[in-house]
Parts: structure tokens; C-alpha cells; sequence
């Protein structure tokens, strides 16, 4: 039986590429230099016998070539001799995560499904997804740093699958780099613009639990001679793993999204089983010490609006009490419903009084307009496709799509 993809979502969204059969998966059999350092290339490229006084300068034309001008092969590098080429051929790759499904929502939002080398053909190659969010004035893409997750929040259903593995940093500027390709973004763009201006650390996975990558990745995507997102315009979202959120702003220097989503000990450790572990005021003294915090790099909130459960204008009162000091602004997240689920978004005249309280209160308040919902590309939906819906979790997605 081969494994593959329903090319027609629903609601209308359309997949513009089938998934390609399991049976058809061959492990890579050379390593690929995306993801690499400056440094790890160079170690590369003496290790196949590239003299030390040039390594400099064919790091620095491979650099160029895989993150400024997104080559997807060595014989596109038209600067390199080709014996040089024909040596890195031999030996490395520059490939990239490979799309199996691309979805596109009614709104324009896009959801890669990604598969991932496993390096051994007995082993099921990972899947991953990530989404692009296309706005009037930016482009977003939310990038993933885990196969699956291993928090739990019970209102995520990403949280559902089991943590398989760590991304590695070529895995995740891979994604970013799938997303150039798919959409034609890279330097000779002819108009010059950007597609994808905006990062989000925000897929599958918690970052923090993998930091040595993630940091390792974003360093690549914020390098002004490559990829060159701005660090401002990069943000990494963590649930709370406390030790790593300072070595986020000391290391990586870019902007801090939490993901908090209640306002007492008692409903987090529900909402978000890690509190337990970190609870809210160790939490948000982290984010009093995190390093570059100012008005005008402040940190967002994330707050998933749960009907009856966090909306209250209680809850509005005591966050804001709870975040004083924090330069701070408050993203109000209406829930996305996903198959077997036991919440309900908010009404929204509650979630409008939710906002207006924040607002009056000094702090922004915006609330996230749901995106991709009827592919399931929304805040919390992502799901890796090797994580099967049953036929019942199905029906409940066409009758959600229905209703949107």
C-alpha cells in the first residue's frame, strides 16, 4: 500500500504537489553543507584536501551561493573552477528538506509537509511542517524545530504527537530555504522584494529543547551576507524553559515570544504541563532578565483564548498585574479547533472585552487573525502527516471547515 496525500483539502483549499510515495525514499548518500557554519565548511573543505590559504575564499563563495543565491547544486556555482565543483559533488550536497505535499488555504497561507533523511533506508523517514503567512506588508514563516513535541499542552494538537527526534540546524534553515524555492525569493528576484520577511520559531517543537541547533540555524538566517533576516524580525516562541531563555537573548539576540495562555499555576500546569517544572513567576522573572528587553524590543505574550476556561475578565485583570515591568505586549490568539479537541474558542464579544481591558491598561493588544484553519496550518494545528487522522477526526475536520 504506498503512502500518500488527499490533493484536495477541505473548504476549497487546494495541494499542489502529491506526496510521493514511501517505497520511492532512497537515504541521502552525502551529507549536505546547508546548515553549516562559516567554520564547519571550512573544516569541510580541508578535509577533502583544500589547501588552508584558499578555504577562506571558496567558504566564502559557497556561502553566497547556498544562503544569498540559494543554488540548489554545485554546477550552478558558475564563479567556481570546475574541478572545484566537480570535488564538491563528489563528496556534499546542497540539498534541502524534501516537499512531499504543499497545501494552500483560502486565504493564501501555504503548509509544506517536509521530509527529512533518515540516512537509513530500513528507517521511516521524519516528516515536519511548516507554514508561510503571506500579509499586506510582510511575509511570516513559522518554522519547526522538533519532530513532534513533548509538552503536552492539552489545547495544541501538535502536543498530541510524540517527541520523535531534534531537528538538526541544516533541517531547519532548510525550511526557510524550501520556502524561497517554492515561491521564488531568493537575490534575482526581478522586482527585488521579499517573500518571506518575518521568521516565527513557532512550528512543531519546542526550541529551547533544542537550542545548540536552533541557535545554530537562526545565526545562519540572521547573517547579512546570506539569508540576512533581520534579528528583529526573527522571533523565537518557547512555553517557558526557564535556563535557556537568557542564553537566547546572550546567544541568539532575537526577539522572545511565550507562550503563556493563563495566568494561575493551578491552570497552567494543565494548559501547559511544563509549569509545573517552571512556574509563572520564575517564568516571568526570566523575562525581566532577558537581555536587550526594551520598550522597543519588547517580548509577546501568546494567550490562547479558551472559552470558559482563561477569558474571564479576572484572568485580564491579573495578567496584567502579573506582566508590570515587562516590556510587554499581549497577542490574543482565538482558539483553533482541531479534531477530538475538549475546548472552544472564545465568543467573540468576550474576546473583543478581553482586549479592550489590556488595551486601556497601556498594553498592545492585538488579536491574531486565524490563519490556513482549513488546512490545518493555524496557531496549534500542526501535525505531522506520518500521525494519521482516523476517519472520525475526518469528518470532525470537514464539519469544522464547514462552519469557518
Amino acid at each position: 500500500m504506498t503512502d500518500t496525500v488527499t490533493t484536495k483539502a477541505v473548504s476549497g483549499a487546494s495541494a499542489l504537489v502529491e506526496k510521493v510515495p514511501l517505497e520511492t525514499y532512497v537515504p541521502p548518500a552525502k551529507p549536505s553543507l546547508i546548515g553549516l557554519s562559516r567554520a564547519e565548511i571550512s573544516d569541510r573543505l580541508g578535509e577533502i584536501g583544500v589547501q588552508a590559504g584558499q578555504r577562506k575564499m571558496r567558504t566564502q563563495q559557497l556561502w553566497n551561493w547556498m544562503y544569498f543565491r540559494g543554488a540548489k547544486n554545485f554546477a550552478e556555482m558558475t564563479n567556481v573552477s570546475k574541478d572545484m565543483r566537480a570535488e564538491l559533488e563528489k563528496h556534499f550536497t546542497v540539498d534541502r528538506p524534501e516537499v512531499v505535499a504543499e497545501q494552500i488555504s483560502n486565504d493564501g497561507t501555504r503548509k509544506w509537509l517536509l521530509r527529512l533523511p533518515s540516512g537509513d533506508k530500513a528507517e521511516r523517514p521524519h516528516e515536519v511542517e511548516c507554514v508561510y503567512i503571506p500579509e499586506t506588508d510582510r511575509g511570516t514563516l513559522c518554522v519547526s524545530s522538533q519532530v513532534g513535541c513533548t509538552l503536552n499542552c492539552s489545547f495544541c494538537h501538535t502536543g498530541t504527537q510524540r517527541l520523535v527526534r531534534n531537528l538538526t540546524a541544516g533541517e531547519i534553515v532548510g525550511q526557510v530555504m524550501v520556502a524561497r524555492d517554492r515561491l521564488n525569493d531568493w537575490a534575482d528576484r526581478e522586482d527585488g522584494t521579499r517573500r518571506v520577511t518575518n521568521i516565527v520559531m513557532m512550528g512543531m517543537g519546542e526550541p529551547l529543547y533544542n537550542f545548540d541547533a536552533v541557535r545554530d540555524a537562526l545565526l545562519i538566517v540572521g547573517d547579512n551576507e546570506g539569508i540576512g533576516i533581520s534579528r528583529r524580525r526573527i522571533t523565537l516562541s518557547t512555553s517557558g524553559v526557564v535556563p535557556n531563555i537568557k542564553r537566547t537573548g546572550d546567544e541568539i539576540g532575537v526577539m522572545l515570544a511565550i507562550s503563556l495562555h493563563a495566568v494561575r499555576d493551578e491552570l497552567r500546569n494543565e494548559l501547559v504541563p511544563l509549569n509545573r517544572k517552571y512556574p509563572i513567576k520564575e517564568l516571568l522573572q526570566a523575562c525581566r532578565d532577558y537581555p536587550g528587553a526594551s520598550n522597543a524590543r519588547r517580548i509577546t505574550f501568546e494567550y490562547v483564548m479558551l472559552k470558559g476556561v482563561n477569558d474571564s475578565l479576572d484572568d485580564a485583570r491579573l495578567l496584567v498585574k502579573l506582566l508590570k515591568g515587562i516590556p510587554a505586549k499581549i497577542n490574543l490568539i482565538p482558539f483553533n479547533p482541531w479534531p477530538g479537541t475538549a475546548y472552544e474558542c472564545s465568543d467573540w464579544e468576550q474576546i473583543e472585552k478581553f482586549s479592550e481591558y489590556i488595551f486601556n491598561a497601556g498594553y498592545s493588544s492585538p488579536v491574531r487573525t486565524p490563519r490556513g484553519r482549513d488546512i490545518l496550518a493555524a496557531c496549534g494545528q500542526l501535525k505531522s502527516e506520518t500521525e494519521k487522522l482516523s476517519a472520525r477526526e475526518r469528518q470532525a475536520l470537514r464539519a469544522m471547515a464547514m462552519t469557518d
